[in-house]
């Protein structure tokens, strides 16, 4: 199924670029691939988290099949992060800005389209989450790193809060670009500031912190 709502596609491509970048940056900085491994780690990283939002809402074909678009920005992303990874590799910080911004619009076109195959509110919000966080979990699982989302730092907690945005405006009508645009921004800020200041989700009583 094509993306219908021009906003939606237009953020769900933005996010998959980032993510592409994020992947294949990843893969050139931590994991040390060659260009297959770059190119795979990247679009795996743009498209795992689309692919299992819509097999969860039985969207089938997944939009990155049907829509040649969502394939060739996630390979573009890839094949421009590798170009440049003499240059980017040394830097921190790019990837977690890139990864920051995948995260933000992907919980918000996730609850979008979720909200958009008639789920409930509560649905909506946990599959914004999924698509958000699942190209990045699936990323570290096969560079055989801890998902950040298991260890630490906030990464579900923002895009809960997104995608949790998304739904509430949508329920009010008034659900829009300038909601779409705040609810992004309010997931890049949380996840930022969690970085820039370290912290964590909590964790449980007595346990220690790293």
């Amino acid at each position: 199924m094509v993306t219908e709502s021009p906003l939606l596609l237009g953020l769900d491509l933005a996010g998959t670029f980032a993510f592409a970048l994020n992947g294949a940056l990843t893969a050139v900085k931590v994991a040390k691939l060659d260009v297959v491994g770059v190119l795979t780690l990247g679009m795996v990283t743009a498209l795992g988290g689309g692919i299992i939002r819509d097999i969860l809402i039985d969207s089938l074909p997944p939009a990155t099949f049907s829509d040649w678009r969502y394939l060739l920005v996630a390979a573009v992303g890839s094949l421009v992060a590798f170009a440049f990874s003499r240059s980017l590799s040394r830097l921190n910080a790019p990837i977690l800005l890139l990864d920051a911004a995948g995260l933000s619009l992907f919980a918000v076109t996730g609850a979008s389209k979720a909200m958009d195959f008639g789920v409930g509110a509560a649905q909506a919000a946990i599959l914004g989450t999924i698509t958000g966080v699942g190209g990045g979990t699936l990323r570290d699982m096969l560079i055989a790193r801890v998902p950040v989302i298991l260890r630490s730092e906030l990464y579900a907690i923002p895009a809960l809060v997104a995608a949790t945005v998304v739904v509430v405006t949508e329920r009010a009508g008034v659900y829009g670009t300038v909601a779409a645009i705040a609810a992004a921004a309010l997931c890049f800020t949380i996840r930022v500031v969690g970085l820039r200041y370290r912290l964590n989700a909590p964790r449980p009583p007595g346990a220690r912190h790293d």
